[in-house]
């Protein structure tokens, strides 16, 4: 079974993004190298959107008065999310939740904490 196997068995719940952060460098501008987890320390981080949730819930308006008895299979519905699978974002890591899977780095980042989306639209086409 593959890696991307197993993250299609992910499920996002609700107004969330899993998110693989980009792989940074341990030097900085000046050319100089940077003790290991600094770049991590930092508050704002980017990485590309690996899943994201189905959205925002809203309340599914009930009908009440037209025959209590007959159940209506509720489903629920949802305000989609604006980030989209493949693209670069730029979040704060404060409201982030840090997870390992298979070995790898994830973070589960609420659609608040994410900044700014960097999309390129032939991915989609």
């Amino acid at each position: 079974m593959t890696k991307s196997a197993d993250i299609s068995r992910l499920i996002v719940v609700g107004d969330r993004v899993l998110i693989k952060p980009k792989t940074q460098t341990n030097k900085s501008r000046g050319g100089l190298y940077l003790p290991a987890g600094y770049t991590e320390k930092e508050e704002v981080q980017s990485g590309y959107v690996i899943r994201t949730g189905p959205g925002y819930p809203i309340p599914v308006p009930s009908d009440d008065s037209d025959e209590p008895w007959k159940h209506s299979g509720e489903k629920t519905r949802y305000i989609p999310l604006q980030a989209k699978e493949g693209d670069l974002a730029i979040f704060m890591q404060k409201g982030a939740v840090e997870i390992m899977y298979h070995g790898e780095k994830y973070f589960i980042v609420p659609q608040h904490s994410v900044l700014l989306l960097e999309r390129d639209e032939e991915l989609f086409d």
